[in-house]
């Protein structure tokens, strides 16, 4: 005769593994393990944060510097182009729009308007004739106040 248990399972999705309790799910985390593991992110984060804000600022001062020589490059090929360099009124704005009555510009020497800010969202500023050579391009950094150190530096042209 046979017994209740010799009889073939059609159900195995309730049937119990060996050696497993039942009742308890298997395969997670407990909350000690949980919070273990946001200490040690929370550690790392305080670890690396200073360093990446040190970088952010300084990849910051050189792509100003970047735009800067850019910009350079439009003034020069303006010179070339109209003999002369823009004026303070037409400021930076004649490397995208031609000045009024200049039938000699050649432009854009941009090719976005976006290039005449830096990259703390203030506009480069342009200086004719300047202190340091024919004229200055530069930008007084994050704080947009001259002098100032690290992400506040001045970024300039000469």
């Amino acid at each position: 005769m046979t017994s209740p248990s010799d009889t073939l399972d059609l159900n195995p999705i309730f049937r119990r593994e060996r050696g497993r309790p039942s009742g308890r799910l298997q395969g997670g985390f407990t909350l000690v393990e949980v919070l273990v593991v946001l200490v040690i992110i929370g550690l790392l984060g305080l670890l690396v944060a200073p360093n990446l804000v040190a970088r952010l600022g300084k990849a910051k001062g050189e792509a100003a510097q970047a735009q800067i020589n850019t910009l350079v490059a439009a003034v020069d090929l303006f010179y070339v182009d109209v003999g002369r360099y823009p004026t303070m009124q037409e400021g930076l704005e004649a490397l995208v729009t031609a000045p009024a009555g200049d039938a000699s510009w050649r432009g854009p020497y941009l090719r976005k308007r976006q290039a005449l800010i830096d990259p703390w969202g203030n506009a480069y500023r342009y200086k004719v004739p300047g202190d340091h050579g024919a004229y200055d391009i530069f930008t007084y950094g994050s704080d947009n106040a001259p002098g100032g150190e690290g992400d506040a530096r001045d970024v300039t042209s000469w």
